[in-house]
């Protein structure tokens, strides 16, 4: 066995969990309407039969009160529970174990029922809540216990309490968000009591055979949170009120330090569940940047937790433990961490997915079957999109080619994983390398290819996925040889000088200002340089766990420039945008919005802000405007008469939307 401690069985006393891997909590936004529970019960089915030891549902409230949006998941009465039983029902028939997680929402509600311990409102919504009377926090705790119940009565094996992530237990425990002076709060014994009393009248409304998580912040991440003698005294009161295990929750959703995005380094808060489990007995879950069965392993091992918890790896590959007690790792579909698909829909009030497994959350609808009518295809375009197509037709049965002129697959895949903090984009191309092999795909790389050549007799039909070319933008000097374009610096490595201005401020603009802003890269898994850089208190000295950032001076001076009005970045994914602009903040680059680009000439690059001339005194300009699709043969094979299909880039090259190509590659071979 290849990871005999991520494997090994877990004893709860009362159940015995078959493995370490708890799939965490993580809306979908199927939790919310009654008919959508038979898509949300084939979701966490597919989970469970790939091996999952204990699953954890979406934040369902536990009243009107804690929604966190109008309308949304909730149980708390009896005529709830048949929908639950649905999902609760399909998953024992796979043999998994599924806990329910109850979340109040508190302040974070997006409406304007939301209660709190104080009248304080969230920086992230434009709620102001209700300040709980004390018979309403009695009332609230009453909701909890009778939505622990009526999951019992679902068939739920348990529930998780989210006492985390700001929400609206977490928000008792701190002087940030109750000020109040009562048995509720005014000192730390009085705020925690809250959650203590959950728990423990939890435990006597269930009994002893039932499953209680309790998601313990360990690191706030705000000012004002929590000390860590506090957040010990609490997990000791949990455990002692009847939990059966604790997991790690990191930072609130209102912190300035990234937690769950991609340049955070793998496992990078492992070692504060590794300090807890010095003061607790019961098993504690550490999570965050989790993503394959190596990392979990060395986690457990080491000593720092006794369960793994992942969320968005599970979206990305249900099969995720199967193949890893198949040791089969190198299969897996691994998790990037971009939440392009998964945390962005959610707030976009959208069905959640994944950008590199569009099946999540909508596997009923999305089915790979065998084809009706094998065909011979001929993908050309070994990018994101081609690549997906070209597998799922072969996996149904198809013969597929796929062409690339480039000597190796992935497209602009290549270019996204040299930028720092990306490095995951090559767990991407190993997946899609061995996908490809798998289903018998005919790979020929290095190779041009013309209308003649596809429309010889050889194919039944073409995929165009031949992606896209950088726009050229055209002013006096633009065609100074000063004047790179992205591809010049990712794919060609073209010398860069010290003083650089990049026209263009979307994702492309932003990556290549990391690129070279970085000196040297950091190593994904150098944690303790990246806590440094984001100001996290690895000493937990202080509260919440905040220090003062220390970022290293940046490899260059860099002016990030776009011709639209407004600030750059603003249209950058909600769940990351904020992380690079604060990186490139921290990187001292200068972002302009409202540019007109005058000349480029032996001064530098001339431009106008609001109409005020100034020179950028750059040794290079880097173009990052944008792109136009890429389909020089898409013409010619259609006058053919040849059944041609574009999909990705070449068919919409607006961004480089990796998450539309791929999803698009996998609807078009699951239709063929």
């Amino acid at each position: 066995m290849s990871y005999p401690h991520l494997l090994a069985p877990l004893d709860l006393g009362h159940v015995t969990l078959p493995n370490r891997v708890l799939m965490g909590s993580m809306h979908t936004g199927l939790e919310d309407r009654a008919a959508d529970f038979d898509k949300l019960a084939a979701y966490f089915a597919e989970r469970a039969r790939g091996g999952v030891g204990l699953i954890v549902t979406g934040g369902i409230a536990p009243s009107i009160e804690g929604w966190l949006k109008p309308f949304g998941g909730r149980l708390s009465m009896p005529w709830h529970v048949a929908r639950h039983r649905k999902v609760t029902r399909a998953v024992h028939a796979e043999g998994g174990r599924i806990c329910m997680q109850i979340l109040h929402a508190g302040r974070y509600g997006y409406h304007p029922l939301s209660v709190a311990p104080s009248k304080i409102q969230s920086p992230i919504t434009p709620f102001t809540p209700r300040a709980l009377s004390a018979r309403g926090v009695e009332r609230t705790i009453g909701d909890f216990v009778r939505s622990a119940e009526l999951a019992r009565e679902a068939g739920y094996d348990g529930v998780e309490v989210m006492g985390s992530e700001g929400y609206l237990i977490n928000q008792f425990l701190v002087e940030r968000a109750n000020r109040r002076q009562d048995a509720w709060g005014g000192d730390a014994r009085r705020r925690m009591r809250f959650p203590v009393e959950i728990v423990r009248r939890t435990r006597e409304a269930v009994g002893k055979d039932f499953i209680i998580i309790y998601r313990l912040s360990m690191l706030d991440l705000v000012e004002q949170g929590q000390s860590w003698e506090e957040i010990v005294a609490l997990g000791q009161a949990i455990e002692a009120a009847g939990a059966s295990i604790i997991n790690t929750g990191i930072g609130w959703h209102e912190a300035r330090i990234p937690t769950i995005v991609t340049s955070v380094p793998r496992g990078a808060f492992t070692w504060v569940t590794r300090r807890m489990k010095q003061e607790v007995r019961i098993p504690l879950v550490t999570t965050n940047r989790i993503n394959m069965p190596d990392v979990a392993e060395r986690i457990l091992a080491g000593g720092d937790a006794d369960m793994v918890s992942m969320a968005r790896p599970l979206l990305a590959d249900p099969d995720w433990v199967r193949k890893a007690m198949d040791d089969r790792a190198s299969r897996i579909n691994t998790c990037i961490a971009c939440n392009q698909a998964c945390l962005d829909h959610v707030f976009q009030n959208r069905r959640a997915s994944c950008l590199v497994n569009p099946r999540a959350c909508h596997e009923t609808e999305l089915t790979i079957t065998p084809a009706a009518k094998r065909k011979r295809i001929a993908v050309v375009g070994a990018g994101p999109a081609g690549m997906a197509c070209a597998s799922v037709a072969a996996e149904r049965g198809h013969t597929v080619t796929l062409f690339d002129q480039a000597d190796r697959i992935g497209g602009q895949f290549n270019y996204a994983k040299r930028i720092p903090g990306k490095e995951e984009f090559h767990e991407t191309l190993r997946y899609f390398g061995h996908r490809l092999a798998d289903a018998g795909v005919t790979l020929r790389l290095g190779t041009r290819v013309d209308a003649a050549m596809l429309s010889d007799g050889s194919f039944d039909e073409v995929v165009l996925a031949t992606g896209i070319t950088p726009r050229r933008i055209a002013f006096p000097g633009s065609e100074d040889p000063r004047v790179l374009s992205y591809l010049d610096v990712l794919a060609r490595d073209r010398p860069v000088g010290h003083k650089v201005a990049i026209i263009g401020a979307g994702g492309i603009g932003f990556d290549v200002a990391e690129f070279l802003v970085e000196n040297p890269p950091a190593p994904s898994t150098d944690i303790q340089r990246w806590t440094r850089e984001w100001g996290v208190d690895m000493a937990l000295t202080a509260r919440g766990g905040l220090d003062a950032p220390a970022p290293e001076s940046p490899a260059r001076q860099v002016w990030l420039l776009q011709r639209s009005e407004g600030r750059p970045g603003a249209r950058l994914n909600k769940t990351t945008g904020w992380v690079h602009r604060a990186t490139l903040k921290s990187k001292q680059v200068q972002m302009l919005g409202g540019v007109a680009y005058d000349r480029l000439d032996d001064q530098g690059l001339h431009i106008s802000v609001a109409g005020k001339p100034t020179v950028l005194p750059v040794d290079h300009v880097v173009v990052c405007a944008g792109q136009e699709p890429f389909r020089p043969l898409a013409d010619s094979l259609s006058a053919s008469g040849m059944t041609t299909h574009v999909i990705g880039g070449a068919d919409v090259a607006a961004e480089l939307d990796a998450k539309r190509a791929i999803d698009q590659g996998t609807r078009l071979a699951a239709s063929l």
